[in-house]
């Protein structure tokens, strides 16, 4: 039996939102600050809901303080309003997610959550949607850190608690579509899958030397045996 901690990316690895979700960031950030700063053009790629209202506010000209004073209520207003307008038809699930999940979820002793820079009730809603939220009953979210880099050992110790297995270093892999993910890895000393379905293409994704990449995730036995059978000793 394999014993594997498989970590999820969700934006650009299992599914797209379209244009509602940097809307709705526009009018909650107004709606606190009265601006929504870079929003319009900020490139949120790969990078933590909150991290993100710090930048866009602080193109604006706030400082930090006038942004953590009003933060709460900013991340409870997008919260707010992402569940209110997001429908199915805004979400698009990527080729062969939905088939790498259900093989994944089939096999004893590999372990499904999520590692990502959402904030954990606007991300659940995007894979509700889809119906594929059930697939990770565990995860580290955007409310756990401002550092993508400090949701790994958070992901590791939610994973032992809800498993009660302590996963080693080569049992552990994070999939995603940036090269944040590829560092996340890096933290953990764990194997990185990297796959091209988000802003970042084929080549600039190897620029950082995942431990492997794929175009997408249509061959779903290719990227299973990848997780299943990496070499530890490779790079990550």
């Amino acid at each position: 039996m394999h014993r594997k901690l498989v970590l999820f990316d969700i934006d650009g690895t299992l599914l797209k939102v379209g244009s509602v979700n940097r809307r709705v960031l526009a009018d909650a950030l107004i709606e606190v600050y009265g601006t929504e700063g870079s929003t319009g053009h900020h490139d949120f790629s790969g990078k933590m809901d909150g991290a993100i209202i710090y930048e866009v506010l602080e193109n604006a000209g706030l400082e930090r303080r006038e942004i953590a004073e009003g933060f709460d209520r900013a991340r409870e207003t997008y919260i707010a309003l992402f569940r209110e307008r997001t429908s199915p038809a805004d979400v698009t699930l990527l080729e062969g997610v939905r088939e790498l999940l259900d093989e994944l979820s089939r096999l004893p002793g590999v372990h499904l959550g999520l590692l990502t820079g959402n904030f954990e009730a606007s991300g659940r809603h995007k894979l509700r949607l889809p119906e594929i939220d059930h697939y990770f009953p565990f995860g580290a979210f955007a409310d756990d850190a401002l550092l993508r880099t400090e949701l790994p050992p958070i992901a590791l110790d939610r994973a032992a608690r809800m498993t009660g297995t302590n996963f080693s270093p080569s049992e552990i892999v994070i999939i995603g579509d940036t090269e944040h993910d590829i560092r996340c890895a890096r933290v953990l000393d764990a194997h990185s899958i990297a796959v091209a379905t988000g802003n970042f293409s084929m080549q600039e994704l190897a620029a950082h030397t995942p431990g492997a990449l794929f175009e997408n995730f249509a061959a779903t036995g290719d990227v299973v045996t990848e997780i299943l059978n990496h070499n530890p000793n490779c790079p990550s």
